[in-house]
C-alpha cells in the first residue's frame, strides 16, 4: 500500500508541469476568447488608436499610436507646437524628440528600443506566446483592488519580465507590471488598465494609468477612438533621411 501511494505521488510529481502548463493554455484560451476571438483577433490587419496623456496638472499630450501587421508600430505626441515620434519598422526602431532638443530622425539605443518593438506586436505578448519565444508561468490567484485575478508570469524573447493580472471573471487584463532596464538602470513600471469597450466585436480598454513603482507620479492614458483595419502606408514607419545641414554664409572679407 505505501509503496502505490509513494508510487501515486511520484507520478503526480511527473505530471505537475504539465498539469500546470494545461492550466495556463486554459487561461490564456480564455482570454483570447475574451477579447473576441482568435478569428476577429487574426483579422485586425491595422490599429489606430487616438488618445491624450496627462503627465501632470495641465499637462496634456494628444497623441496617436499606429500598429500594423506583421511587425510595424508608430506612436506621435504633440504639444507646445512640437511633435515627437517613437517608431519600429520592423528591424529597427528610431525616435525623432523634439522635447528634448533632437529634432533628427535617430536610431534608439537597444535598452530603449524595446518597449517600442513591443509596441508593435498588434496581437498583444500573450496570444501565441508559446510560438513567440516567450514563457508564461501561472503563479495562482491575487486580489486586485478587490477583484479576484489570475497572476501571469511573462518572460518575453528578449529578456523582459512582465507580471500580467486578469481579472478571474472576465479573463480581461486589469494590471501589469513590467521590469525592465532603461540606459543601465533596472525599472519597475506598473499599469492599471481598464475602461473596456467593444469596437467591432473585440474589447479594448480605454484607460490606461502609468507610474515607475515608487513615484508619486503618474501618466493617465484615456483612449478616445480606437480604428481597426484602416489603410496605412508601410512608409510611416521607416526612418527619414535628416534633414541636410546649412552652413551659415561665410564673412566677406573685408577691404
Amino acid at each position: 500500500m505505501i509503496r502505490k501511494v509513494c508510487l501515486w505521488m511520484i507520478t503526480l510529481a511527473l505530471l505537475a508541469p504539465c498539469l500546470s502548463a494545461q492550466s495556463v493554455d486554459e487561461i490564456i484560451a480564455k482570454y483570447v476568447q475574451a477579447r473576441g476571438g482568435a478569428d476577429k483577433i487574426k483579422s485586425v490587419q491595422s490599429i489606430k488608436t487616438t488618445a491624450t496623456m496627462t503627465m501632470g496638472p495641465g499637462m496634456e499630450l494628444p497623441g496617436t499610436v499606429i500598429q500594423k501587421r506583421p511587425k510595424l508600430a508608430r506612436l506621435e505626441f504633440s504639444a507646445q507646437g512640437l511633435t515627437a515620434v517613437q517608431a519600429y519598422d520592423g528591424q529597427n526602431a528610431w525616435q525623432i524628440m523634439p522635447f528634448m532638443g533632437k529634432k533628427d530622425p535617430e536610431l534608439m539605443a537597444a535598452d530603449e528600443a524595446r518597449e517600442t518593438e513591443e509596441m508593435a506586436d498588434v496581437d498583444g505578448p500573450l496570444v501565441d506566446y508559446k510560438s513567440k519565444g516567450h514563457q508564461l508561468e501561472l503563479l495562482g490567484k491575487e486580489k486586485v483592488e478587490g477583484t479576484d485575478a489570475y497572476k501571469l508570469k511573462l518572460t518575453l524573447k528578449n529578456g523582459d519580465v512582465q507580471t500580467i493580472y486578469l481579472d478571474a471573471d472576465s479573463f480581461l487584463e486589469i494590471k501589469e507590471v513590467t521590469k525592465r532596464t532603461v540606459r543601465g538602470t533596472d525599472q519597475e513600471i506598473e499599469a492599471a488598465i481598464g475602461d473596456y469597450k467593444e469596437v467591432n466585436g473585440m474589447m479594448f480598454p480605454f484607460a490606461i494609468e502609468n507610474a515607475v513603482k515608487g513615484s508619486d507620479q503618474k501618466q493617465k492614458i484615456t483612449i478616445s477612438k480606437i480604428e481597426l483595419n484602416i489603410p496605412v502606408d508601410d512608409s510611416i514607419f521607416r526612418m527619414p533621411a535628416a534633414a541636410p545641414k546649412v552652413e551659415a554664409p561665410k564673412e566677406q572679407p573685408k577691404n
